[in-house]
């Protein structure tokens, strides 16, 4: 059903997220940081708001917040389309593609070869390089410079290995429709030797893209390291649509080995909620980290929209943003190494005051309005203990007809995203939901922390151990806040309700 709004699409437009200005984005691509600033590339229509003339488009930023859109930094032509890939800072210049002392930055993008090329239908990979630091960029002359004569092998993402193998640059990509990760190795980043492929495994119910390969310490414990491999599939994701899955293991510099592949029923419902998922919303794909990040962080940034629906959200003259950077850590929990993420504090500008700070509040069968806490872009922290209730929670961008709820079942052990009454719902039948995930108590409370902003939630329960990213389309003056507690008791603890413009 479609809801009446009164809102203009513009005023959709996020005040925490990077949208393009007036033009179509998707996937992040190339991100690093580099001479102090975080380079965001990505997939970008520079003629319009929907896929099509797939380009780089490119914005700066100092701190993660504010975003400063560039001109595009890789175009398409009539050979080919530039799709995803990554950017390393060839610091030696081993490329030879710039000097000993102006040592390059280097993409590495998938060239996804047009009718008027000799390679239609290929898709291999190809090298631009960047001698002013990341602002204008030119191809390099012996592209591509690794091909399969594959129409499927795509999103590169390069970074330096120094280990037990040695040390060189290694590329993990795809075959997407063979659900692999495939691994090569060079010494140049022009002349490539394959490695070994990882896959399928886990979740195969959808074209395998975007992969990412990087190592952290568990529990934080910089001796004790762990490999993680991210992939993006479309479709298969556990509420439906594309989504990300991620596998924990060992990279010893030549092969990927996962301890934490499930071999068989792949697409079984039960099955699918044993997978490690980035984000178990609808919301959230494409995700890759940044190069080079201060401090040896790892932060990562998906594409805040689903392929189901996305040509047709209804916002204009710019369409999809992407989500909020999270910093990424490496925990054992319940036996199992598990991927934690958390938003990057500098990312979220915390000028205000809390409007609410309140606990513990006590409910039972009741929905209560906060009305100290109405706004259209805020930070919410609740913590709870779990009474008699079936269902407790919050209401966001809420009114008398609209609302997203976000809500725990304790006996079923599952976080809830309702958003089939969030606003305007009715541009693709599949974009009303309600989105779960598995959830459990930790020293019997559950901990949310919602990032509302003009068209999302983004919901990551428990510290970080599970996260929940829907977009939302609310009227304007849909800014209410409740909380509720259905079918018997349960008390909030404490509740922090803070605005964040």
């Amino acid at each position: 059903m479609t809801a009446v709004t009164t809102t203009h699409p513009e005023a959709f437009r996020p005040a925490l997220h990077y949208t393009a200005r007036n033009t179509w984005l998707n996937d992040p691509n190339g991100l690093i940081h580099h001479q102090g600033l975080y380079h965001l590339y990505y997939q970008n229509n520079p003629f319009g708001n929907t896929w099509g003339n797939m380009s780089w488009g490119h914005a700066t930023s100092e701190n993660l917040a504010d975003w400063t859109e560039q001109p595009v930094a890789i175009a398409c032509d009539e050979q080919e389309d530039i799709f995803s890939g990554s950017i390393v800072f060839d610091s030696q210049n081993s490329s030879g593609l710039g000097t000993e002392t102006a040592p390059p930055l280097v993409a590495v993008y998938t060239s996804a070869y047009k009718d008027a090329s000799p390679l239609h239908g290929v898709q291999a990979q190809s090298l631009a390089y960047s001698l002013d630091g990341g602002f204008t960029w030119k191809k390099h002359a012996g592209n591509p410079v690794l091909s399969r004569n594959s129409a499927n092998f795509r999103d590169p993402k390069v970074f330096r290995y120094n280990g037990g193998a040695g040390s060189y640059w290694v590329m993990a990509a795809v075959e997407a429709e063979d659900y692999k990760v495939v691994l090569y190795k060079s010494e140049d980043l022009k002349t490539w030797e394959h490695l070994s492929d990882f896959g399928p495994a886990n979740a195969t119910g959808g074209i395998w893209e975007c992969p990412d390969l990087f190592a952290l310490p568990v529990d934080g414990n910089p001796p004790e390291l762990k490999w993680v491999l991210t992939v993006n599939l479309n479709p298969g994701g556990p509420n439906g649509g594309s989504a990300g899955q991620y596998f924990t293991g060992d990279f010893d510099g030549v092969k990927f080995t996962s301890d934490s592949t499930i071999t068989s029923g792949d697409q079984d419902p039960d099955r699918l909620q044993e997978y490690n998922w980035l984000d178990w919303g609808r919301d959230y794909y494409a995700a890759v980290s940044f190069s080079d990040a201060p401090d040896g962080r790892r932060i990562m940034i998906g594409w805040m929209n689903n392929w189901d629906y996305a040509n047709q959200i209804p916002t204009s003259p710019w369409r999809s943003p992407m989500s909020l950077p999270r910093e990424l850590s490496l925990a054992t929990i319940g036996g199992r190494t598990r991927l934690i993420q958390n938003v990057v504090e500098e990312a979220i500008c915390r000028d205000e005051s809390p409007a609410v700070q309140d606990g513990p509040i006590h409910l039972a069968g009741e929905t209560r309005p906060i009305p100290a806490a109405t706004g259209t872009v805020q930070l919410i922290e609740a913590e709870f203990t779990a009474g008699t209730g079936e269902e407790f929670g919050l209401i966001v961008r809420g009114s008398g007809t609209e609302g997203t709820r976000i809500g725990i079942n304790p006996a079923q052990g599952r976080l809830i995203l309702d958003r089939t009454a969030s606003g305007d719902t009715g541009f693709h039948d599949g974009f009303p939901s309600v989105d779960t995930a598995p959830i459990t108590a930790r020293d019997g409370r559950y901990r949310l922390k919602i990032y509302v902003d003009h068209c999302s939630v983004e919901v990551f329960a428990q510290h970080g151990e599970l996260v929940l990213t829907d977009l939302i389309f609310p009227d304007k003056t849909s800014t209410g806040v409740s909380i509720y507690a259905h079918g018997g008791s349960a008390t909030f603890e404490s509740l922090t309700i803070t605005p964040l413009i």
